[in-house]
């Protein structure tokens, strides 16, 4: 993912130019942090363009 992906990855039905050929709406990472920040949680993107995507969700025990 860009750096301008990550930004924007949480937008309701974003797309990132790569991924236009998937099926799909553009709701799932908006949904969830959606789910994520209603337990006052937090989620990490880390991403290297070519070597692919890490996401870290931090949720309560």
């Amino acid at each position: 993912m860009t750096a301008d992906d990550i930004q924007r990855v949480f937008d309701p039905f974003y797309r990132a130019n790569a991924a236009k050929s998937v099926q799909g709406t553009g709701l799932g990472m908006s949904l969830v942090q959606e789910i994520v920040s209603a337990y006052g949680d937090d989620i990490d993107i880390k991403s290297e363009i070519g070597r692919g995507t890490a996401v870290t969700l931090s949720l309560p025990r």
